[in-house]
């Protein structure tokens, strides 16, 4: 479907292999309340000593986000004050960020079924461009219009998790999500053609456990392979009509988490731990060469982590699998740990995750505790990831 001529044009345009994510999520949860994790997590009291505590890790690039009902107050009229202090504070810090211009989160008038989001939407994406090259006319800008639709799409359209509070619409709020992102797309692309798009979707492995019934294993190929339906709607392979082109589909982003792994039937979690694996467990490696195969483009892991006491056995695992992908030759350009500062539930806020780098005990004072086991654990993968560049490099 693609030619090798992309790759061989498409350096890495990352400043650093590890990389973390800072919780931007703005959305409406379960209960219909606005969840804001920049200010939940304390990120924005404390941009700069947060981007200080990257430095020790050899982190260079991180993920953020605009917070999209944050920017767009009133419809069409942007409040870019805190976009703008993230900006200057990164550029002050020599910290390159990767843009979510909608994480999870709509402005409260909107959902992805409002006959307007599309426009509102693209607009919104050609004023953030046109904003962040006011202030940085040059380097490279890296953007992901909407993070996670594949996800968002079945939470919203599906099982009422956040708007627009769907059952069985599911693939009605993937289309209009996706009419939404490629006419973002446009909009940046007009104003600056050098803006690259970095795709960030869940990376899952579906199976069924009833070998013996080819409906049973049919029904979870379906399920694994829709997956993909973002990426090929991007390519212009499917829904043409919303005008997606391969050139949209840029750098693929990879979200895996210790539960990407599932039975169609019961929905139980394939175990990631188990020696020896489950033997539906499919690895990383695996995963990440099956969409290489199939898209050829370069890879990242966007996100990654795990809760509380497995933190660093996870790390450990993934600092393994980028090893194994890296020596395979794939152009794997990046590991984003996500997030890096620990978080609170989003339905349950006094629920704090400890899947990050950094805990939270006290939500007040929201004082970061690094985790020991899991710095070693980073700074092994980051020795790691040294060691294989010095091997390429000779």
């Amino acid at each position: 479907m693609f030619s090798n001529d992309y790759l061989k044009s498409n350096n890495n345009p990352f400043r650093s292999f590890l990389m973390g994510g800072f919780e931007c999520a703005d959305h409406q949860n379960a209960f219909g309340e606005r969840v804001d994790l920049y200010q939940l997590s304390g990120h924005d009291r404390f941009l700069e000593e947060d981007y200080d505590l990257l430095d020790d890790l050899g982190i260079k690039t991180v993920r953020e986000g605009i917070r999209w009902s944050a920017v767009e107050t009133k419809p069409y009229e942007y409040d870019w004050s805190e976009v703008d202090r993230i900006i200057k504070v990164s550029h002050l810090k020599n910290i390159q960020v990767m843009w979510d211009i909608c994480h999870f989160g709509f402005p409260d008038d909107l959902t992805p079924l409002h006959p307007m989001f599309a426009r509102r939407f693209s607009h919104l994406c050609r004023e953030f461009v046109i904003k962040y090259r006011s202030i940085v006319p040059y380097d490279t800008l890296i953007v992901t219009p909407i993070n996670e639709v594949s996800f968002i799409s079945w939470l919203g359209g599906d099982v009422r998790g956040t708007s627009p509070y769907c059952v069985g619409q599911g693939w009605e709020v993937k289309y209009a999500l996706m009419k939404a992102y490629i006419e973002g797309i446009e909009m940046m692309r007009k104003v600056d053609p050098s803006v690259r798009i970095l795709i960030t979707e869940p990376l899952v492995n579906i199976v069924s456990n009833n070998i013996g019934n080819d409906i049973s294993l049919l029904s979870a190929e379906e399920k694994h392979f829709e997956q993909f339906q973002v990426h090929d709607i991007l390519s212009g392979a499917m829904c043409p009509e919303l005008r997606g082109k391969p050139e949209y589909l840029d750098i693929i982003g990879a979200n895996y988490y210790y539960n990407n792994q599932w039975i169609n039937e019961t929905h139980e979690f394939l175990p990631w731990a188990d020696e020896p694996p489950h033997h539906l467990f499919r690895s990383l490696h695996s995963l990440v060469e099956n969409v290489f195969s199939r898209y050829g483009r370069p890879i990242i892991i966007a996100e990654t982590s795990h809760p509380a006491e497995d933190r660093a056995k996870w790390i450990r695992q993934i600092n393994q699998e980028c090893k194994s992908i890296l020596s395979s030759g794939i152009p794997l350009f990046g590991c984003c740990y996500y997030p890096i500062i620990d978080r609170p539930d989003w339905d349950h806020l006094d629920h704090w995750h400890h899947s990050g780098i950094f805990d939270i005990y006290d939500k007040n004072s929201l004082e970061r505790i690094p985790d020991a086991e899991s710095i070693d654990a980073f700074l092994e993968f980051k020795n790691n990831v040294n060691i294989i560049d010095a091997v390429v490099s000779i």
